[in-house]
Formats: structure tokens, C-alpha cells, sequence
């Protein structure tokens, strides 16, 4: 995310309507100063909420969802699974209206919407309601020799009340797939869609509460005002996506009440380019992830990392791509999307101002149109090399050899992703093994986050924890660790050495049944338990009967 994405809230207001079905929806809003923000309008100052207001409001909402928790109603795994098919049946029914919605605030191509919201929220529903059975079960671990005849299992057991803050680059991908997750594994979910994205949270207000249970997962809307008082409030579980300063602001608030959490940041992803990758494929698919949502993605390429040669044919690949994309005037085409608003438009112009231009450049503030701008001649210390770019700007910065690029990418903040073009295989290793990042992905942009089964999240200054699939269930559930042993007479004298008095004896008895040893897999453990139950039980039956034939 943009780190630099501020925003101005001189006044707090509540604006309450009903739905069709009688549901109340609480929507506090901040009246700013960004037009392009296409929030909906403020409410008459006359209806202006006192702090003490604003508080009093999220106090009810959240011992609602504490109430509705306490209940026990979304530990059963058929409530979670009828909010989950409902909230799939929202973006079916609602399809063409998330796309007007996205089209609104970043004026995103439908094709564009359709890959990264849509069918991307619904392919990962699908996931979930086909694995959820499976997730919730209890784990068995394997045992050891003293825990052979115990139950021991790890219970999955959700968190309680979570709080997910959802970005603006993706308004509903970013807060809908982390609440996904949140629900199949059992928690209330308090969700907060970003005001910067005024359209999207509308819809997500005024919608969701027709699909999802009100208590179990109300949406409350704002600005920055409203989610630092969020903030103060005390959750089980806080999941937030955005920017790294804001990252370090929830982070610190979540420190006070000692609350778990997990932070979506972004960065500077790099991407190395080697001679001897096939260039014009490799030009595409970079430009690609550069250029979708109009380079407003946390995972774009954010800087090129090449020898003065590549660089050189990497310029000519990428003005015939363009051209073949976006035509002769790309301000016409309909399928680049827009800044999301002048703050951010004025702040990429800033960084137009580093190195040379070598393609693109030209601009239109009434529009926030910036057009596919590559970057040549640059410094490590330009401010474009230095801040996540969060735009359709790419600076190319030379080095002699992979070898120096991996010490530029190490010398600098671990990334959410690292992007290398390469078709030698060893070259990819070195990369792979020799640098520390969220992601990896080979001759090949943005793709991996579209894998179920892989982890989606940073490290270091680019994030902590991850979610997708079933690593976004065990995000939101707590791992209970269980011990289950009986009170049956065996047990209990092989247990009757650890009871004073002490004795060598005792101590040596101990030793023997504590000592390490590789564990094997329980279902082998069942196997050896009735190899050995029915060898001792054969020699118990033929000692029973020689006696009675001796007899």
C-alpha cells in the first residue's frame, strides 16, 4: 500500500437508514476535502456525533457481536457454512453492481474487476464451503512412547471477536477474503471497508447486512477518526491491510490489549530481469502486474533490476507492448484504470521528477490519468527508489550481474514479493535461497496470489502473518492444544513414578519412559498397539490352553 496516502476529517457524522427488511445501518462518516474520494455526501451537521457518540455506538455494536459470540451460535460449523453460501450468493446476485461500484472509484476495467474481485472472492468461497469439514476437525499429531495410549489432538477454536480493516486499492477482495476466512473458522467479524473507496463501502453497507447475520458481522464505515476509535476498543483478533505507517498504528494499538494480529503491508517488490529470458514474454507479463488497477497494487512490480543492455531492450518490448495494448492515445483506452484521487495523483508526479524518462510521462490532473511512465538513470536514493510507488511508474535501475542485484534487494527492506526472469534454473535458486521475501514467483507477475494453497503475506517491514485458503483459517483460530488420558489402573501405575517418595528405582523407571524417540505417525502406532494386543493375547490363549491339556 501507498504510505503516503493521507486524508483530511475535519467533522464526524452518523447516518442511519433502513432497509427493506427492517435492518437499521449505522454509517458514521467523515466529511473531507477529496472530492475524488466518490464517498457519498454527509449527512446535515445538525446530526455531527460527539466522541463520546461515536464511542457509544461502537460499544453497542461490539457487545453485540461479543453476545452473539458468547452464544455459541458460530461455532457450529452449519451456521458458518450458511453465512459463507450466503455471502457467495451476494456476489452472484450482486455482480454488476460490485463492477459499477469499482468502475466508480478507480474507473477499473470490467475485465480487470472480474480476475481480481469477483471471481477471485467467489473461487475462494468455493475453496473454503469444499474443505471446511475437513479444516475443523481436530488435529492428531504424532505421539510418543509415554503418550501411546492418551488422546492427544490439537482444537481448532476461534478467536472471539475480530476486527478486519479492509485497503482501497481492492475494496472488497482485501476485506472480504480475510472475512471469509474469519468466519469458516468460527469468529464474529467487525468489518471496516476503507472510506477512500466511497462507492465500494456503500455497497458493502448497505448490502452485506441483507446476506450476513447483523450481530455475527456488522460493517462499520468512517475515516481515519473512526478506526483509531476502533482501535481503543478491545478485539480477540485484528487483521488489517494497508499501508506500513498506518501498519506501525495498529500494530502499537493492538500492543495494549496484547491482540494478535496480522498485518497485509506492501513495499518494494523487486524485479530482476536476465539475458536470458525470452524478453517480449517477459515484457508482457511484467508490464501486466505493473499496469493492473493502474500500478495500485501491494504485490506490482515495483522497480526493474537488469544489465544497461536489457535495460535497453526492455525500453523498445515495452513501447510496441503498449502501443498493442493501449493504441496510439492511452488516455482513450478503456482499459487502464485511474488514480484513486489527487492526493496520490500529485504525489506520483513528485516521483516522475527522478532519472530520465524513457517512456510515457504525459499526465491529466482533471482526469487523474497518468500514462505508463518507464524511468531510466535513477539513483538508490531517489525518492522513487526509496517509497513504494503505488502507480503506473517503473524506474529501471542497472547492475553488472545477478549477484549485485541480490545484494541491492538484501541491502534494502525485505519485500512483499520478489519477481526474477530467468530460464536458467540455477539462477532462480540463487535468488530464491539468497533473499528474503513475503512471496517468490518466477518469469511470471501477480499469479501466485491466485494459488489456494499457498500462503499470501510479507515479512519484516512488508507484513506479518498470512492468510488464503486454509492458511487464512488457521490465521483466525487458535491452536488448543489437548491432553486427554484416562484414570484406568495401567496408566496410573506407570504413572505412580513420578509420586514421592522418590527413588532410584523410580527415577530410572522415568528415564526409560521419557527418554526421546522418533515418533511414529499414529496411524502406525494403532497398528503396532494391535500387532502387540494380539501377540500378547496369542501367547495369553496358548498358555491357557497347554495348562489345560497338561491338566
Amino acid at each position: 500500500m501507498d504510505s503516503n496516502q493521507k486524508e483530511t476529517i475535519p467533522e464526524i457524522y452518523v447516518k442511519t437508514s433502513t432497509l427493506d427488511d427492517g435492518t437499521t445501518i449505522i454509517n458514521i462518516e467523515a466529511e473531507t476535502t477529496e472530492s475524488e474520494n466518490n464517498a457519498a455526501p454527509p449527512t446535515s451537521p445538525a446530526n455531527a456525533l460527539s466522541q463520546a457518540d461515536i464511542m457509544a455506538n461502537f460499544d453497542d455494536i461490539l457487545q453485540r457481536a461479543r453476545l452473539a459470540f458468547a452464544s455459541g451460535k458460530t461455532r457450529n460449523v452449519s451456521f458458518r457454512r450458511k453465512q459463507l453460501e450466503n455471502l457467495l450468493r451476494c456476489y452472484e446476485e450482486h455482480e454488476n453492481e460490485i463492477i459499477s461500484a469499482l468502475e466508480a472509484d478507480l474507473r477499473r476495467p470490467k475485465q480487470e474487476s472480474l480476475i481480481v474481485e469477483t471471481e477471485f472472492m467467489k473461487n475462494d468461497i468455493k475453496h473454503i464451503l469444499y474443505h471446511l469439514d475437513d479444516w475443523v476437525k481436530p488435529e492428531k499429531p504424532s505421539k510418543s512412547f509415554v503418550n501411546m495410549l492418551d488422546d492427544v489432538q490439537i482444537f481448532n477454536d476461534p478467536f472471539g471477536v475480530v476486527l478486519v480493516i479492509g485497503a482501497w486499492n481492492y475494496p472488497l477482495q482485501l476485506l472480504l477474503v480475510p472475512v471469509a476466512a474469519a468466519i469458516a473458522a468460527g469468529n464474529c467479524v467487525i468489518l471496516k471497508p476503507s472510506e477512500i473507496a466511497g462507492n465500494c463501502a456503500k455497497f458493502i453497507a448497505e448490502t452485506l447486512p441483507k446476506y450476513l447475520d447483523n450481530d455475527c458481522y456488522p460493517v462499520v464505515c468512517g475515516g481515519p477518526t473512526e478506526t483509531a476509535e476502533l482501535l481503543n476498543q478491545r478485539f480477540d483478533y485484528i487483521f488489517y491491510t494497508g499501508s506500513t505507517r498506518v501498519g506501525k498504528i495498529v500494530h502499537a494499538a493492538a500492543n495494549k490489549h496484547l491482540t494478535p494480529t496480522t498485518l497485509e503491508l506492501g513495499g518494494k517488490s523487486p524485479c530482476y530481469i536476465d539475458k536470458s529470458v525470452e524478453l517480449r514474454t517477459a515484457v508482457k507479463r511484467i508490464l501486466w502486474g505493473k499496469l493492473i488497477n493502474c500500478g495500485q497494487t501491494c504485490i506490482a512490480p515495483d522497480y526493474i533490476l537488469c544489465s544497461k543492455e536489457m535495460e535497453q531492450k526492455f525500453i523498445v518490448e515495452a513501447k510496441e507492448v503498449l502501443k498493442e495494448w493501449y493504441g496510439d492515445n492511452i488516455q482513450s483506452s478503456p482499459d487502464l484504470s485511474r488514480v484513486i484521487n489527487q492526493n496520490n495523483f500529485q504525489r506520483l508526479l513528485g516521483l516522475m521528477k527522478a532519472g530520465r524518462i524513457a517512456v510515457g510521462g504525459k499526465f491529466d490532473a482533471s482526469e487523474r490519468f497518468i500514462e505508463p511512465t518507464i524511468l531510466v538513470d535513477v539513483k538508490p536514493n531517489d525518492p522513487v527508489m526509496e517509497e513504494e510507488i503505488f502507480g503506473p511508474i517503473l524506474p529501471i535501475f542497472t547492475v553488472e550481474n545477478a549477484y549485485d542485484a541480490i545484494k541491492f534487494i538484501n541491502a534494502r527492506e525485505k519485500p512483499l514479493v520478489l519477481y526474477v526472469f530467468s530460464n536458467s534454473q540455477k539462477l532462480i535458486k540463487e535468488f530464491k535461497k539468497n533473499t528474503t521475501s513475503g512471496g517468490f514467483c518466477s518469469n511470471e507477475t501477480i499469479m501466485h496470489v491466485g494459488v489456494d494453497t499457498l500462503p499470501f503475506g510479507g515479512v519484516g517491514m512488508s507484513g506479518m502473518g498470512s492468510y488464503h485458503g486454509k492458511y487464512g483459517f488457521d490465521t483466525f483460530t487458535h491452536k488448543k492444544s489437548c491432553l486427554g488420558k484416562n484414570l484406568a489402573l495401567l496408566g496410573e501405575k506407570m504413572a505412580s513414578a513420578r509420586y514421592p517418595p522418590y527413588s532410584d528405582r523410580k527415577a530410572s523407571l522415568l528415564s526409560f519412559l521419557l527418554r526421546k524417540r522418533r515418533p511414529l505417525p499414529n496411524f502406525y502406532l494403532t497398528h503396532v498397539f494391535a500387532l502387540g494386543l494380539g501377540i500378547g493375547l496369542t501367547f495369553l490363549t496358548n498358555y491357557y490352553l497347554q495348562g489345560k491339556l497338561l491338566r
